[in-house]
């Protein structure tokens, strides 16, 4: 098993920028694709980014591509995700997890494929 918890969430203006921490207990993160999802008040928890277990493969929804930066450190157990030129449309609670499965494309964005959730972290941008 391993345990989740993210920081780095808060109150930001458009245009700023944020960094989110996901640390994870265990010895065994470097097994987990790693995933960053949100969460807006009223709507369905929507994939953000995934990161293969090595962090050679990176892949982000289209919303957030060329503004967020999803990484990982084996060596310390956590994982990113650097957002800038942060919208009114980015505020959420954002939430890490992991997946003991393959990093495949096709499921990496699919909130069920991921067996550990932390507890979520909230992101708030003004206008």
């Amino acid at each position: 098993q391993v345990q989740l918890v993210e920081s780095g969430g808060g109150l930001v203006q458009a245009g700023g920028s944020l960094r989110l921490s996901c640390a994870a207990s265990g010895r065994t993160f470097s097994s987990y694709v790693m995933g960053w999802f949100r969460q807006a008040p009223g709507k369905e928890r929507e994939f953000v980014a995934a990161i293969s277990r090595s962090g050679d493969s990176t892949y982000y929804a289209d919303s957030v591509k060329g503004r967020f930066t999803i990484s990982r450190e084996n060596a310390k157990n956590t994982v990113y995700l650097q957002m800038s030129s942060l919208k009114p449309e980015d505020t959420a609670v954002y939430y890490c997890a992991a997946d003991p499965g393959r990093y495949i494309l096709a499921v990496i964005t699919i909130p069920t494929k991921y067996d550990y959730w932390g507890q979520g972290t909230q992101v708030t941008v003004s206008a």
